[in-house]
Formats: C-alpha cells, structure tokens, sequence
C-alpha cells in the first residue's frame, strides 16, 4: 500500500544486508504458498483472521475491512515476478471489492481499494483502474464532519479512529489527480485533527477521539482495542507513523513529516530493546500476550518509507536499521509459520483482544503489510 509520492520524491534507498535479503525472499516464497492454498481451498473467500491457526469462517467480526489485503498480496506476488498466474488471481480478487468503491458506511476505503485497484493502476497505467480509487477517495470523503473537522469512523458519528490515518490518503489521491482542493482540504484537516487530538507530545497516540456532534468540539480520548484510553495501542502508533509519512509523500506538508517522526521517536524508544515486536499496547504492565506482529510489520514498512523522505542522514539510517531489525526478527521461526497446518502468513498477531477476536493469531493486515514490506527489501536490491 505504499503510497506512490506526488510531491515529494524518495530522497535515497538504503541497501540490507544479503541475510535479511535471503530471509525476506524465503519468507515471500512462504506467503506466496500459504495466499495459494487460501485461494484454492476457499475460493473468494476474503477472511480477516485465524482460529488455531486456521482462517475463521464465521461471522464473530467487528467490522469487515479487510477485503483488499489477499488481493493486495497477489500483486505483490505479480509485481516480484513469483510466477504462475498471480496476475489473473490478482485482477479476479481485486474485481471482488470493486463496489466498495461506493460504501459510504466505513472509514477503510483505502484498505480495501488501495492494495488492489490502486496498484492494479500503477502497474498498469490503465486509468480506468484509477478511476475506481478516485471514487473511493470521493466516497471516503463523504464521511467528513465540518464542524470537528475529521471523518468519522464506522462506529459513530461522534468517533475519530488512529486507523483512518491509514485510509485517509485515498482522497488526496482522488483530489490530486482531479485537482480538487475542496477534497484534498478535507484530507488536511482530519489530518490536522488527528495531529491536534489524537498524537500526544511524547508521540504515543490515543485509538479514538470522542466530538460533540453540535458544536465539533473534541471532548476526550478513549480507546476500543488498547489498554486504556490514556494509553499507547501499539498498532495505533503504527497505524499513525505509516499514516502521516504517507501523507508527507503525497502533500509535502511538513508537519506530517514532523508527526511521522514523533511516532518514529517514539516507537524506536519503546522497542529498541532485546525484541523489537511490541505487545498491544505499550503501557499496559502485565500483557496477556507478549507480542502483536501486525503493529510490528506494518511499523517497519512505516520507518522504511520515512527512512527515504528524511532530510537527515543519520535519523534516516537509525529509521532504517530498526527496520531492517524488526523484519530480521519476524522471518523467524517463531513467526513465520512454516508448518502446512498454519494457513496465515505471520503468527503472534491480534485483530481484537478485548472482544477476543483474533488473538494471538494470524491476522490477514499483519500478512499483508508483512509480504509489503518484505517486497521493499527485495526491491532495494
């Protein structure tokens, strides 16, 4: 999902060393079986996470946001030059979500369009592809409240979540490429928002931001998956990190860039110790699981991406080495699940652990941005 810059170009690319490099191309190989079998043995089957290791058939979910990710993974498969026909898969499973492009009652428009449509787009050039993520990016726009300024999550209309940062880059790319300020605005001023209510001092963040529906006024902080609601969820931090660099890349408005790195700051100081994956949340002080790999993955896609838009050299190589650290640490064994058995990707991941959903699991985002991530590292070559 790594948002093509628009008006800002990657500054440098940073080389790993040839034993992450051999990890993440063995890994890849692992994914590309494990998507495989899912395709083959549940056919359009769009799944979110594993029950024992094997993906969950019923209907126990929060909400449905994951459609994109297994589509998402095929193109990723396509573009590495794995073979077989992970186009075709690709262009099927991306056809699957195509009418999502008109819901207008989620905040995840940019999960579900933007690993599928949008890279079918830039690896193709069809602008009928794009087409589709700019009526996306128009939808999700259509969530925007005006008197709080910020678009609203599924769960309520008074309700900001730390994940739409991850969804929010749909509508500038929908505004830059119909050049439309009053859309590229209303991205700017969630992102604002977000910045001002959401993303602490220190870089932690809050999972959601309550707002009084008559006046727009923010009213608290409050969380639906951390430890509590002035606590740090850690895929929320991520979620916040890859967010505001991926805004940086398409706006070249700096305070995203100095957001992003707030995040950095703070995601390096807390997990820079013996195991760079974190729990689920940060400050929670007996976890009932010691990690949450899908805040890990996609934390390390984040710091690659900001280690290549930053000014300075050596905050770019530290941004680079802890990533480089964390995926070194996730194509072990202990994560990737080698067994047949296992049909996820990458195991010790949670979708919800107050509702019990998904936990200590497979999670389809963490495979996802996990397989995204190691695609980057074998495309620095």
């Amino acid at each position: 999902m790594y948002w093509s810059s628009r008006r800002i170009r990657e500054r440098r690319t940073l080389p790993f060393s040839d034993t992450t490099v051999a990890a993440a191309a063995g890994t890849v190989e692992v994914a590309a079986g494990k998507a495989a079998q899912l395709a083959t043995s549940y056919p359009d089957y769009l799944p979110l996470y594993t029950d024992h290791g094997r993906w969950k058939h019923g209907k126990e979910t929060w909400t449905n946001w994951c459609e994109g990710f297994l589509g998402g993974q095929m193109w990723l498969f396509y573009e590495l030059g794995l073979g077989g026909n992970w186009r075709e898969r690709a262009e099927h499973y991306s056809l699957l979500v195509a009418e999502r492009q008109f819901d207008d009652q989620v905040h995840d428009l940019g999960f579900v369009l933007c690993p599928t449509w949008k890279k079918w787009w830039d690896l193709t050039g069809d602008r009928t592809r794009g087409d589709v993520v700019v009526q996306g990016g128009k939808t999700m726009a259509s969530r925007f409240n005006p008197k709080g300024k910020y678009l609203r999550s599924f769960l309520a209309p008074d309700s900001c979540f730390i994940d739409i940062m991850m969804n929010v880059g749909i509508i500038a790319v929908a505004a830059l490429e119909t050049d439309d300020q009053g859309l590229l605005d209303v991205a700017e001023l969630h992102c604002e928002t977000t910045r001002k209510y959401l993303v602490r001092g220190d870089g932690s963040v809050s999972h959601e931001g309550i707002f009084d529906l008559e006046s727009g006024e923010f009213l608290r902080q409050t969380t639906q998956q951390g430890w509590r609601g002035d606590s740090s969820w850690a895929r929320g931090v991520a979620w916040s990190l890859y967010g505001f660099t991926s805004m940086y890349a398409l706006t070249s408005n700096p305070h995203w860039l100095a957001t992003a790195r707030l995040n950095a700051d703070y995601w390096l100081g807390h997990t820079s110790g013996e195991d760079p994956v974190p729990p689920n949340d940060f400050d929670e002080p007996r976890p009932s699981r010691r990690w949450e790999s899908s805040a890990a993955a996609c934390a390390a896609g984040g710091l690659m991406m900001l280690a290549a838009l930053v000014d300075d050299d050596d905050t770019a190589r530290r941004y680079h080495a802890h990533a480089e650290a964390t995926i070194a640490r996730l194509c072990q064994p202990e994560f990737v699940a080698h067994e047949p058995e296992w049909e996820g990707t990458l195991k010790h991941g949670s979708y919800h652990e107050r509702r019990r959903l998904g936990v200590d699991e497979s999670v389809m985002w963490g495979d996802y941005f996990f397989v995204e991530t190691l695609a980057r590292v074998l495309q620095t070559r």
